[in-house]
């Protein structure tokens, strides 16, 4: 276990270590910090798998990924601010369309930066590659990544004192958590890049919590209706993001090949 090719030990060992840790970090106030430990863990572990940066997804990739990588929070924040003005659910009085711009940009900078060596970098780069090497099919790799990523944001919902979510929305936020776990792994599978899955990551997350706030909170754009409305644990939400995880899911269909049947099935 102490170096060489991935063994099933070895994996168990770093999603129950990324997971023990940013449980302990959320538990103790210090969710600012909680992704901050899978730099460390991702490193380690793919220095004793010996895998090479390239099956780690530390690639360019593809363009057109990219496209879709951001035209995809494009789509679904925008969507769901269309609904909601239309709803009248938008409370845009005290609105800085300036300043809101700003702190979208720096977000989504900040997370495409740090994902790519903490929630891309470690369960779509080095968990995926790991898995990947052990023989796991495409499917198989891509939900084992979904799974382990959403189990990971467990204590972030129950532990930080940080983020609030009502309870009806807790069932909600890990249907998108899923979702998205899928999405940004489809990006990563089709391009074979973290950097890909980590664009399209780090947008999401400026669009939404800026515009939308983090779970039942109140974002820029004044929406209080987050169990309707909200991008991460509002069910409009979850529609959207299912039908962008369907139109991956055609798009990669030939290089999923017959997985790609279970995985619309899925959706």
């Amino acid at each position: 276990m102490l170096g060489g090719e991935p063994d099933v030990a070895k994996i168990v060992v770093g999603i129950a270590l990324a997971i023990a840790i940013t449980s302990l970090l959320d538990g103790s106030g210090l969710s600012v910090y909680s992704a901050l430990p899978l730099i460390p863990l991702f490193v380690l572990f793919a220095w004793l798998d010996r895998i090479p940066m390239r099956e780690l997804g530390f690639t360019y990739g593809p363009v057109r990924f990219y496209g879709l990588a951001l035209a995809h929070p494009l789509y679904v924040i925008g969507a769901l601010a269309v609904a909601a003005r239309v709803s009248g659910a938008i409370d845009i009085a005290a609105l800085n369309a300036s300043k809101a711009a700003q702190n979208i940009a720096l977000l989504s900078a900040v997370t495409f930066v740090m994902a790519i060596l903490t929630e891309e970098g470690f369960f779509r780069g080095w968990l995926w590659a790991a898995l990947a090497r052990k023989g796991a099919s495409p499917l198989a790799t891509l939900l084992a990544t979904t799974v382990a990523f959403v189990v990971w944001h467990i204590s972030f919902v129950f532990l930080s004192s940080d983020f609030h979510f009502a309870s009806a929305q807790i069932p909600v936020f890990f249907l998108n958590a899923t979702l998205l776990g899928l999405i940004w792994g489809l990006l990563r599978f089709g391009s074979g890049s973290v950097l890909v899955s980590s664009a399209g990551h780090g947008l999401w997350n400026g669009l939404t919590y800026v515009l939308f706030g983090v779970g039942s909170g109140v974002g820029a754009l004044g929406v209080k209706d987050a169990g309707m409305f909200g991008p991460e644990v509002g069910l409009l939400g979850a529609c959207l993001n299912a039908s962008v995880l369907v139109l991956l899911s055609i798009l990669l269909r030939r290089r999923l090949g017959g997985y790609s049947s279970a995985l619309l099935a899925a959706a």
